[in-house]
């Protein structure tokens, strides 16, 4: 049996809401799953995931194949990377201690990033929260331009006749 862990739809109609489930490959898409190891809302800014990682690195050194979205999401949020830190302890490169410490410090730089993207569109929103709140000076017609006095033809002097 193929395991794939992937994404399951769930939400109304233009409001997705997203499984992360392990199921058999054969499985539809919104069917039957073995095990839900986490949530993806993509319409937070940025997007909110929540992953049990445990669960996640244990399937998938079950042999458990992520989808390409599935995949980029347990990379953003670590797993792949535990996974290969993990491999090398198991080859005997390092020693688990190193390798957590590893894995802490990445995670660590991560969050930081994570945060500064939040401050950076929560102050974007702000700003354009005040920017609609402004008052806007109404637009006002220009004053029409007074034309040039013409001068009047018909009382022109004509010169008398000598």
């Amino acid at each position: 049996m193929a395991v794939k862990i992937r994404l399951q739809r769930h939400g109304s109609k233009k409001r997705p809401f997203y499984f992360i489930v392990v199921a058999d490959s054969r499985a539809p898409r919104d069917g039957k799953f073995i095990q839900k190891i986490g949530t993806y809302n993509p319409l937070t800014h940025p997007a909110t995931v929540l992953v049990d990682r445990q669960k996640a690195l244990e399937w998938l050194n079950n042999g458990a194949q992520p989808t390409d979205t599935v995949r980029k999401i347990l990379s953003t949020k670590g797993v792949l990377y535990l996974k290969h830190l993990l491999r090398g302890v198991s080859l005997d490169l390092f020693d688990q201690e190193s390798a957590m410490s590893k894995f802490e410090l990445w995670h660590q730089d991560q969050e930081s990033k994570l945060r500064s993207r939040q401050d950076a569109a929560a102050r974007e929103r702000r700003e354009r929260r005040m920017e609609a709140a402004k008052p806007r000076p109404k637009k006002v017609a220009p004053a029409p331009v007074p034309a040039e006095p013409e001068a009047d033809q018909s009382a022109e002097t004509v010169p008398a006749a000598e």
